[in-house]
């Protein structure tokens, strides 16, 4: 399966049992002194949280078929680039006992095997929405500056593989929600999604590719992606990271904040790095296009249909809003009134 989450429950749990057979074989192959497999999710990769003897963590993923070796390879080079700046703390691989940091495991079904890769686990803690203050913004703002400072000056060799977000991958992530919408979009709704859609493809068709504002990016900086040690916020799971434009890493990080907390993130941001004069109609663009992404992600998984609906009438009116081509980023918004068969 090219996305470990869309397979039906009996694959899913024979999955999990293949997944558990790669982990326990792989730790094998790695100088570490485990005593502790905490299974943590399955999404693009299957995850687990090896603790060791001296109370030290490690992150171990088994990695759907989405990315080639070489595309895994090139997200760890990046980190390890990365790894090298003070004002950044960013997961870092670990090199097996025969020196690789890619390993491919075996599966129980001929010709199948998964690609494996250790990684030193981030120390912190996430914070909820409630949690995370003015203050937290402000930070992440910074810290998503200085991420996007370092990568500005990582040099991809030449056999660097890594996705591209932007008009193309939008274009399937459209193509998967025309089959789902229905399961939590009214068919009004859904002309929404898609005048949305066309208004974000003219305005991606319409940017130009300026290395100040578009690079190397993280590509799913969200609130569930950044851990606070100390207050300190650090990006975890770089797993999309890629090309794209800087404002679609804010974009991601500021669907989850308050209208408050969206500009002191921007402030925060600008402390580092200026931004462009026009961000904010740009990035008003990037914010739906977000939003799109996110439900076309978890359309095809029924478990995620409740939360969808839940979702709809902050989505839809920020929808509503970027359509009349009313700012509303940085102002309170009334919620869309939904038709009553999306109702819970």
């Amino acid at each position: 399966m090219t996305f470990f989450q869309n397979g039906t429950h009996e694959e899913l749990q024979c999955l999990l049992v293949q997944a558990r057979s790669v982990c326990l074989r792989a730790l094998d192959q790695y100088e570490l002194a485990w005593n502790c497999i905490h299974f943590i999710q399955v999404s693009d990769t299957i995850t687990y949280k090896i603790d060791t003897a001296p109370s030290k963590s490690y992150l171990l993923r088994i990695h759907s078929n989405r990315l080639s070796k070489e595309a895994i390879n090139s997200e760890l080079t990046m980190l390890q680039s990365l790894g090298t700046s003070d004002d950044l703390h960013v997961p870092q691989g670990v090199a097996s006992r025969d020196g690789s940091y890619v390993l491919s495991m075996d599966t129980e079904e001929e010709g199948q095997y998964f690609d494996v890769t250790m990684m030193n686990w981030v120390v912190g803690e996430h914070k909820g929405g409630n949690e995370i203050n003015e203050c937290c913004a402000y930070r992440m703002g910074s810290m998503a500056a200085k991420l996007h400072e370092a990568t500005t000056r990582f040099v991809p060799s030449v056999d660097f593989d890594r996705p591209a977000w932007g008009e193309e991958s939008f274009k399937v992530d459209m193509s998967k929600l025309i089959r789902y919408y229905t399961r939590f979009l009214s068919d009004q709704a859904w002309k929404m999604y898609q005048k949305a859609s066309h208004k974000i493809l003219s305005q991606l068709a319409d940017l130009d590719q300026n290395p100040q504002h578009y690079g190397i990016i993280h590509g799913d900086l969200h609130i569930g992606n950044i851990v606070f040690n100390d207050e300190q916020p650090n990006p975890i799971d770089f797993g999309r990271c890629g090309y794209g434009y800087y404002l679609y890493d804010i974009a991601h990080t500021i669907v989850g904040l308050y209208p408050a907390q969206r500009w002191e993130f921007i402030r925060g941001y600008e402390s580092v790095r200026t931004l462009p004069s026009n961000y904010v109609e740009v990035l008003e663009s990037f914010f739906i296009m977000c939003i799109i992404e996110n439900y076309s992600h978890h359309s095809s998984d029924p478990r995620e249909t409740s939360g969808l609906i839940d979702e709809q009438p902050y989505a839809q009116a920020c929808i509503r809003e970027y359509l009349r081509n009313a700012p509303f980023l940085f102002n309170a918004i009334e919620e869309q009134e939904v038709t009553e068969k999306f109702k819970i």
